[in-house]
């Protein structure tokens, strides 16, 4: 197969880099320095087996910035362009998926074209009706940042929102990549699928907030969260996963499709999805409030990515910390050695990092790490594990 895959973030790269161990992949994107990397084999993201298997592994794989080059005589043209939250419209801005579409309809009308992005539910049944088309298809993706290839390598399900053999030979296309044996497929209707991923991030939401819920409460109470914690998921039924306390979730994901969903309950009644989306910013203001309590002079942050082996700001719960702080009236600098800027969010970045120990009077820490093993006394965290999950 002939396969374009649009955009060269964590999804569409780890999707280029799957497919393209077995079939011609063109990887499509309008940075030219993202496409140099991949072309010359070096990932322009941060994730451990796209950097090995781009290094190592003999791919079929080719990127470009020329669009009619990537959609000629494609089979199937992937969509993975960001879709952010627009609090505006109270929606998904899906205005580079709809002129994707547009792009390739023009230039291949033949090729199926796969939704890889976000997006709100019924829009694949709406934008098919607009356009007059048939090939269009929405299959959601369920990837960690930093682990999106070997999410795509040992998937945990594999969904597409088309009950058809197209759909079920697209579905097997990407299992025959895998190398999970056995991956559960699953064809459903197209706003079924969109509902999907939806409500499987909320839910991921939903167990952080509960988390952090809980060990806000041990915080005020001066109980132990890691024994409330254990005690709670030795009940197989909630599981012991999933569970350590941050300062909130954020990242590519999480936020906005809770919002998105959230948005697509208008005139519907519900509680939980509405706790969910507000759980976050109250935490978010407990962590802020709980720092300030011990009157610091200047506030360090370590780290603005979402995670730990991630290179990526945006939307990362520690910028959140960050504005509650300064509306509190304190001094914060920031380190963080991924930053091509001097200032974030109108704060210093200090790089050096003994510069940056000996600045600050506490050092916030979303996840606690080996570089700070000398600081630990300045530490605040509400890490119980050293886990992302």
């Amino acid at each position: 197969m002939k396969i374009t895959i649009v955009g060269t973030g964590y999804v569409g790269l780890s999707n280029a880099v799957l497919l393209a161990q077995q079939h011609t992949v063109i990887a499509l994107d309008i940075d030219a320095d993202k496409i140099n990397k991949i072309n010359q084999r070096h990932s322009p993201i941060d994730d451990k087996e796209i950097e090995s298997f781009l290094a190592r592994k003999e791919l079929d794989l080719f990127a470009t910035t020329d669009k009619v080059q990537a959609y000629t005589n494609a089979d199937y043209v992937l969509i993975a362009t960001p879709t952010n939250y627009d609090t505006d419209t109270n929606s998904f801005d899906t205005s580079s998926v709809e002129s994707v579409i547009k792009d390739v309809l023009s230039i291949n009308a033949n090729a199926l074209i796969i939704i890889k992005s976000t997006i709100p539910v019924g829009f694949t049944q709406k934008t098919k009706k607009k356009l007059g088309v048939d090939n269009l298809v929405f299959a959601p993706e369920f990837l960690r940042e930093g682990k999106a290839l070997y999410d795509n390598l040992y998937p945990s399900r594999i969904i597409v929102g088309e009950q058809s053999e197209r759909a079920k030979c697209f579905a097997q296309i990407m299992a025959d990549c895998a190398v999970k044996e056995n991956v559960d497929i699953l064809l459903t209707d197209s706003a079924e699928a969109e509902a999907i991923k939806l409500f499987a991030n909320t839910y991921l939401a939903l167990r952080v907030s509960y988390f952090n819920e809980l060990d806000t409460y041990a915080a005020v109470h001066g109980l132990n969260t890691e024994q409330i914690i254990k005690g709670v998921c030795l009940d197989p039924r909630v599981g012991d996963f999933y569970n350590n306390p941050s300062f909130g979730y954020g990242g590519y994901c999480l936020p906005k499709d809770t919002q998105q969903l959230l948005a697509n309950y208008e005139n519907i009644p519900q509680n939980l999805i509405q706790a969910v989306v507000s759980s976050n910013n109250t935490r978010k203001e407990f962590i802020a409030n709980d720092i300030v309590s011990s009157n610091p002079k200047i506030v360090g942050i370590y780290r603005l990515i979402m995670k730990s082996g991630s290179d990526n700001f945006r939307a990362s719960a520690i910028q959140g910390i960050i504005e509650h702080l300064k509306r509190l009236g304190t001094t914060v600098i920031i380190y963080e050695p991924k930053a091509d800027e001097c200032r974030f969010l109108d704060c210093e970045i200090v790089n050096d990092l003994e510069a940056f120990r000996s600045m600050a009077d506490i050092i916030v820490a979303n996840r606690l790490s080996e570089e700070l093993a000398g600081s630990l006394d300045k530490v605040y965290t509400r890490d119980i594990s050293g886990s992302d999950y």
